[in-house]
């Protein structure tokens, strides 16, 4: 693909198993730092949008790269979050990877299954989504080779995490209370 974003624009990518932490990390990034971010939610674009299973091949792949790079070639930094299961995720996102001109980290969220399931039942989710459907889709490790992720432990807070990536993407803390 073409070269996409700039040498200023930023591409974050959280992935992780359901229930990790990946959606609170990425409003958290927004939060402190809340114009010019777009978050490109893989739930929302799969499930809400499309409204399709997720499979390799499954038209969420391209959808997903296609809207990472349509908000970096406008401007905007891109925050990307979800599963997204290497074998069908992996190459979309190591191609993105390569053709981002700016600045790219990737983190991903390794939790053991009883901690997955206890933050899955705290979730307004857990209502509808079993925790047999969790288990179904947990993985123990499901790195993507390319992306040279940083791996996140049930041990790391939501703050903690948040400097971490503000600090690796080259952002200063912003007070969105501050005003313009």
């Amino acid at each position: 693909m073409a070269r996409t974003g700039s040498t200023d624009s930023r591409l974050i990518v959280i992935r992780g198993n359901s229930s990790s932490g990946k959606s609170h990390l990425a409003q958290a990034i927004r939060d402190a730092r809340p114009r010019g971010i777009a978050i490109v939610g893989h739930d929302v674009l799969r499930r809400q949008i499309l409204h399709v299973r997720d499979h390799p091949g499954a038209l969420s792949v391209p959808y997903l790269d296609l809207s990472a790079r349509f908000a970096l070639d406008h401007g905007l930094h891109v925050v990307i979050e979800g599963i997204l299961h290497s074998e069908s995720y992996g190459p979309m996102l190591t191609s993105l990877r390569a053709d981002h001109r700016g600045v790219t980290r990737c983190y991903r969220y390794d939790l053991d299954l009883d901690e997955t399931l206890r933050r899955h039942r705290t979730k307004p989710l857990a209502a509808e989504v079993t925790e047999d459907s969790v288990r179904s889709w947990y993985r123990a490790a499901d790195p993507v080779h390319g992306l040279d992720e940083t791996s996140l432990g049930a041990t790391v807070s939501l703050r903690s995490a948040l400097d971490m990536v503000l600090v690796d993407a080259g952002w200063p803390f912003e007070d969105p209370d501050a005003g313009p």
